[in-house]
C-alpha cells in the first residue's frame, strides 16, 4: 500500500472539520457544517435529571434547579434550543445558540480570543443538540470539608487557583456513565448570558456596559470590598444563577493569542462598568490570579 506523508482536505465555506483519535488509536477526521447543524431537541422544556440528582426548584424558563443526592451541590438548566443563533462556534459565523457572543466588540480569531471545536466542547455541543441545553453549577465551585469541590450555597469560593488545577477539579466533580463535568467553555458562559437576555432578566447593558447593580462590585452600594459567601444577596441572583457578575471572576477553557486562558464575570475589587459581567480578561494558565474562582458544566451524554 503506497503511503503519503501528508493529506488535504477541501469543502466548501461553512464546513469545518474536527480531528480526534479514536479508542483503538486511529485517527478520525469529521465534517461540521456551521451554518446548518444548529438543530436542537425541542424538549428543552423537559431537562434531563441524571441519576443520582432531584429536581428543588424552577421551571425550564427560569432556573430550574437540580440537587445531587450525595452532597447537596446544585446546576441549572441553560435551555440553548430557546435561544436565538447569534453565537459562535468558529470565530467567523454568528449563527449558532450554543456559542460564544460579541457583546463587547472583541476580536473572535486564532489570533486573537479563540476555542477549538473538539474534545468536550464537541461533546458537550452534540450533548445540548439531543437534550436541548446542559447544566452549570448554581454557585462558585466551593470546597468541602472533605476537600471536595461542590456547588453549594453559603461558603466561601474556591479561589487562588490556576486554570491547569482548576480545570482539573471541575472534571472530577462527576464521571459516570450518565453524566460528565468540566470547567466551563466561553461557549457555555455566553449562552448563560444569552439566555438572561432571552428571558428579560437582564438586559444587553447590564451584561456588557454596567453590571454592578447584580454583582458584588467595588463601586456597588454597601459593598463589602472583599469576597463573600457564594448565594449571600438575592439581587446577585438571575434565573437562580448567584453570583455570575462579581465577587470572583471565574476561568474559563476559552483563550487568547498567547494561549492565556480568558477569564470571566468580573470581580469585587472591580467596578461593574469597568468589568461588566460579560468582560473578557485573561491570564497565565499556569499562574494564580488572586481571587478568581471557577464554575463546572455538566454534559449530559
Amino acid at each position: 500500500m503506497k503511503r503519503y506523508e501528508r493529506f488535504v482536505l477541501e469543502a466548501e465555506k461553512g464546513i469545518t472539520f474536527e480531528v480526534s483519535e479514536g479508542t483503538s488509536g486511529e485517527l478520525i477526521i469529521r465534517a461540521l457544517n456551521i451554518d446548518t447543524a444548529n438543530v436542537y431537541s425541542t424538549n428543552y422544556v423537559n431537562p434531563p435529571i441524571p441519576e443520582g440528582y432531584k429536581h428543588v426548584c424552577g421551571e425550564w424558563n427560569n432556573g430550574f434547579v437540580i440537587e445531587r443526592c450525595s452532597d447537596g451541590s446544585q446546576f441549572v438548566w441553560i435551555p440553548v434550543g430557546s435561544l436565538d443563533s447569534n453565537g459562535t462556534l468558529d470565530g467567523e459565523h454568528f449563527s449558532e445558540k450554543f456559542g460564544r457572543r460579541n457583546y463587547m466588540n472583541n476580536e473572535f480569531s486564532d489570533d486573537e480570543f479563540n476555542e477549538a471545536l473538539n474534545g468536550e466542547l464537541l461533546e458537550q455541543l452534540e450533548s445540548a443538540k439531543k437534550y436541548g441545553g446542559f447544566y452549570i453549577s448554581r454557585y462558585n465551585i466551593s470546597k468541602s470539608s472533605e476537600g471536595k469541590p461542590q456547588s453549594v450555597k453559603g461558603v466561601m469560593p474556591w479561589v487562588n487557583i490556576n486554570f491547569n488545577d482548576a480545570k482539573k477539579v471541575a472534571s472530577t466533580i462527576e464521571d459516570n456513565e450518565a453524566v460528565k463535568s468540566h470547567l466551563t467553555f466561553g461557549a457555555e458562559y455566553d449562552s448563560v448570558l444569552e439566555w438572561f437576555i432571552k428571558t428579560e432578566v437582564k438586559t444587553l447593558a447590564e451584561i456588557a456596559e454596567d453590571s454592578t447593580e447584580w454583582g458584588n462590585h467595588w463601586n456597588t452600594e454597601n459593598s463589602p470590598r472583599k469576597v463573600v459567601e457564594t448565594g449571600s444577596k438575592e439581587e446577585w441572583c438571575a434565573n437562580n444563577i448567584y453570583d455570575f457578575a462579581g465577587n470572583v471572576d471565574e476561568w474559563t477553557q476559552e483563550q487568547n493569542c498567547s494561549s492565556y486562558r480568558v477569564i470571566r464575570g468580573g470581580y469585587y475589587f472591580g467596578n461593574g462598568d469597568n468589568f461588566p459581567a460579560c468582560c473578557r480578561n485573561y491570564c497565565n494558565p499556569c499562574s494564580i490570579c488572586n481571587d478568581t474562582g471557577f464554575r463546572a458544566t455538566l454534559c449530559i451524554k
